[in-house]
């Protein structure tokens, strides 16, 4: 049974869904003013790998997964008037950047992907049913704002005491809150920014109270998981229960998943520190397999250490399964099968909290028999079932989708010698071969080396990858 480490209670728990063989999930996605970072990436493949882990236990048809864009907010106000930009212009340019990125990445898409700016007429429902109940209140500026004192376990997930939170707010002179913690529901509107209509005024919304409504309105007002990055813990989950169990009256969402933060060279990344890394770079430099085969290579809630080092060791280790699968006839779609050691152990690391990296260690000895047996027997019927099934377990984690010397072969980096010339040349070394022309063989075989070519011999005859 699936266990997941639930950040409400710190515990481990077996993940049991509200309706029997039903699972909802809703994952807080991108805020559109800039490219995808690194950090954004680990949070696309974390919940991609969870979802696919699910859709396996529970069937594709009965698992519904929502991960939402934020195209309204005070960071894209502010880059789209430094741009000088039509907001919509400003957040369909990055929205169609996150497709880009997350199509390379293999990750699938969302069963539902709302925008904010697209609902709402659920948001202002939502704050229109929380002043009802007087759990919201409209201040003297127009703002509406989440009357703290009316959620009683506030601060819970985030396991902080609200006392303490209270001392360490710098009240201003002029504040209009009822209280320093209150948090904004809806802003009233300012000269030249985008307002909607509203029964406070012409405004917009918090960022807080767009999750709750979008999450609620596609999901319902309870939900199986919710999912999303460690920085986003508190505030920003902290006031969706808040807000969420404040309009339902009853608990928001059962199990709560947090991935742990990146860093760049073992140093906290960080917009303000100027050490994020975009993920379209990183694919200019690395394939996208080695990208999510690194991100997954460690536990999902530890930290992430991003660097050269760490990169080369998950294009290293992929390189490895790939080539054990040259020469092989395999299918797309492989039935796994669940009834040996492999396969057991495999499904005991990811039954774990999602232990990515030991389902890893399970691929590497399965990878190891595959080697094994293949060299002893060649490609025996024996042989191209493990290395089917090595494929099958992989694929749950997006890893070996691709066609094996293809993956081998193909250039990254710009300025590569094309496979093109590479085949042109091992042509013409086969010819010196034959004509018992060594020194012009050897020379050949000596180019090839120095362009990052190597040579390899099989069973199945010679095949050639990059270094």
């Amino acid at each position: 049974m699936l266990k997941l480490r639930n950040t409400f209670t710190g515990d481990k728990e077996k993940f049991i869904p509200m309706i029997d063989g039903k699972v909802s999930m809703y994952v807080c996605g991108m805020t559109v003013y800039d490219y995808c970072h690194i950090g954004h990436a680990r949070v696309l493949v974390v919940f991609d790998v969870l979802s696919k882990y699910l859709r396996y236990i529970y069937g594709d048809e009965n698992v519904v997964y929502v991960r939402n864009i934020t195209d309204i907010d005070d960071k894209i106000i502010a880059r789209a008037l430094h741009n000088n930009e039509a907001l919509d212009d400003l957040t369909g340019r990055y929205i169609a950047a996150m497709h880009e990125d997350t199509e390379r990445l293999g990750v699938q898409d969302p069963d539902m992907e709302p925008r904010a700016t697209h609902h709402m007429p659920q948001i202002i429902a939502m704050i229109a049913t929380l002043i009802e109940k007087e759990v919201a209140y409209q201040a003297q500026n127009g703002d509406v704002y989440f009357r703290i004192s009316a959620a009683t376990a506030y601060g819970r997930l985030a396991r902080k005491n609200i006392d303490d939170l209270r001392a360490g707010i710098r009240v201003e002179v002029d504040d209009v809150k009822e209280n320093p913690l209150d948090f904004v529901l809806w802003k009233h509107t300012k000269l030249g920014e985008p307002s909607w209509n509203s029964p406070w005024g012409k405004g917009r919304p918090g960022w807080h109270i767009e999750c709750s409504a979008m999450s609620m309105h596609c999901l319902g007002d309870q939900f199986d998981i919710h999912g999303g990055g460690l920085d986003l813990k508190f505030p920003h989950h902290e006031n969706e229960i808040a807000q969420s169990e404040g309009c339902s009256g009853h608990k928001y969402v059962n199990y709560w998943v947090h991935n742990g933060f990146v860093r760049i060279d073992s140093e906290k990344m960080s917009k303000s520190l100027g050490n994020y890394v975009f993920i379209r770079d990183v694919l200019q430099e690395y394939k996208p397999e080695v990208v999510r085969y690194f991100i997954i290579s460690s536990h999902y809630q530890s930290p992430l250490n991003y660097s050269e080092a760490n990169l080369e060791n998950a294009k290293s280790s992929l390189f490895s399964f790939y080539r054990a699968l040259v020469g092989f006839e395999l299918p797309d779609s492989i039935q796994i099968e669940n009834d040996n050691k492999y396969s057991r152990a495999f499904f005991e690391a990811l039954d774990d909290d999602l232990n990515t990296p030991v389902a890893l260690s399970v691929l590497f000895e399965m990878l190891r028999e595959v080697n094994k047996i293949r060299h002893i027997k060649g490609s025996a019927p024996e042989v191209l079932a493990m290395a089917a099934q090595l494929k099958a377990h992989a694929g749950l984690l997006g890893l070996l989708k691709d066609d094996p010397v293809e993956f081998l072969q193909s250039a990254i980096r710009p300025g590569s010698i094309s496979s093109e010339e590479v085949n042109g040349m091992i042509e013409r070394r086969a010819l010196a071969k034959r004509e018992k022309n060594w020194e012009e063989s050897d020379h050949i075989r000596d180019c090839l080396a120095a362009q990052g070519v190597v040579l390899e011999d099989s069973h199945e005859g010679q095949h050639w990858r990059r270094a």
